[in-house]
């Protein structure tokens, strides 16, 4: 059989478009904050559910890994004295969620896995094993893509949609998460029985070396509280034209994605300024002119920098400016453009092609174009940390 042209995943649930199940994907608010460990060969599981629990709840935290034991994101998450953490994991310590449910508001810890990989993300954190531990007497499971070990035994999300109708005291409206998972179960077992007569081969653009698929940055998950975008913009000339100057930094801008921070520069041009540079920056020729000049730009940012961030950028071009403009950048860098030309495994043009392509939603950081561009790198990263590396067919690696 001959092999088709590769499928574009969704970034979002990782899925083939055809098998999409972010349609209709509900946005809920919780007083209980969910915090979901995740094990990480779970992440490249195509049909996994902590993923799709950590896309409908905004405010929930996801992270990937085995030992937590210095993980200060996660030692941070279940630090609130408002919200005392709990585990949520049967065993015979376990108090009835429905018949004692913990006063006040707290924070849900879950473990994401296989039952195996569960019990040895229990066994490499003791802190874990110190949680109050509640437990659940849910219905039989509707995930019925895998099997359980045991009959009262559910996935992720089907045991968080129980448990925050319990302390939300509104089971109803938690009734709303299970849809996406009834969506991929029914797509699914729709596929197999549609292919029995066999399955259609995809062409990857990898198969000629399929020892290494394309990884997916692990710092995007693991790395979280260091992630830092970063946008430039250039007076660029049109280097076919007389007289024609060298391209050169005129806005700086970047955004710590965990914390907010921001940076925002504007640089005077030290040539005349290109006819085309007030168009495509959106900044007026007084702004421009007002600009600061390299050294102060290079101290400034110094100031911003931390030794341990991870750039997150659009290409290589604004960084060369950056560079030649005398910004120190760290060694460690993410180009977002190579992790969508892989999830698309195709071009995928600009920034703004992307957000637009995968419906990101963004608010402009920083003047003209740039602090647009900036809004949509900062999209895009979080859009991609929900939840680790895409599918089955991606990695976790290290970042540029």
């Amino acid at each position: 059989m001959e092999p088709t042209e590769p499928r574009s995943l969704c970034p979002r649930c990782l899925r083939p478009a055809s098998v999409c199940w972010c349609e209709g994907l509900p946005q809920l608010t919780t007083r209980t904050r969910v915090v979901v460990l995740q094990h990480p060969r779970e992440r490249r599981v195509p049909v996994g559910t902590g993923r799709m629990a950590s896309l409908c709840l905004p405010s929930s935290r996801l992270f990937v890994g085995l030992d937590f034991t210095s993980h200060a994101d996660l030692a941070a998450a279940l630090s609130d004295p408002a919200h005392a953490p709990a585990l949520l994991y049967p065993g015979k310590e376990a108090v009835d969620l429905a018949a004692a449910p913990p006063a006040g508001p707290i924070t849900l810890v879950l473990v994401d896995g296989t039952w195996s990989q569960a019990k040895k993300l229990l066994r490499l954190n003791p802190l874990l094993a110190s949680l109050p531990r509640y437990s659940l007497a849910p219905p039989p499971t509707e995930y019925v893509l895998r099997r359980e070990p045991q009959r009262d035994y559910v996935s992720t999300l089907e045991a968080l949609a129980r448990a925050l109708g319990i302390l939300e005291g509104a089971p109803e409206r938690f009734e709303a998460l299970l849809e996406p998972l009834r969506k991929l179960v029914a797509t699914q077992l729709d596929h197999k029985e549609r292919l029995k007569g066999g399955l259609t081969r995809h062409r990857s653009r990898w198969a000629a070396c399929p020892e290494k698929p394309p990884r997916l940055p692990a710092e995007l998950t693991t790395r979280q509280a260091d992630l830092v975008c970063v946008a430039g913009e250039a007076n660029a000339w049109n280097a076919a034209l007389p007289g024609a100057h060298p391209d050169e930094l005129v806005h700086w801008l970047a955004l710590r994605v965990a914390s907010g921070e921001r940076f925002e520069a504007v640089l005077a041009p030290s040539h005349p300024v290109a006819p085309s540079t007030p168009v495509h920056t959106r900044l007026d020729l007084e702004m421009l002119a007002r600009g600061k000049d390299r050294s102060s730009f290079s101290a400034l940012w110094s100031q911003f920098l931390r030794p341990q961030d991870v750039l997150c950028h659009w290409g290589h071009f604004g960084l060369q400016l950056a560079a030649a403009a005398g910004a120190v950048l760290p060694a460690q860098r993410i180009d977002l453009r190579k992790v969508a030309g892989d999830l698309l495994q195709n071009s995928p043009g600009s920034i703004a092609d992307c957000a637009a392509r995968w419906k990101l939603t963004s608010d402009s950081l920083g003047a003209g174009r740039g602090g647009e561009r900036l809004g949509q790198l900062a999209a895009l990263v979080r859009y991609l940390s929900v939840g680790g590396g895409p599918g089955d067919r991606f990695l976790q690696g290290s970042a540029s």
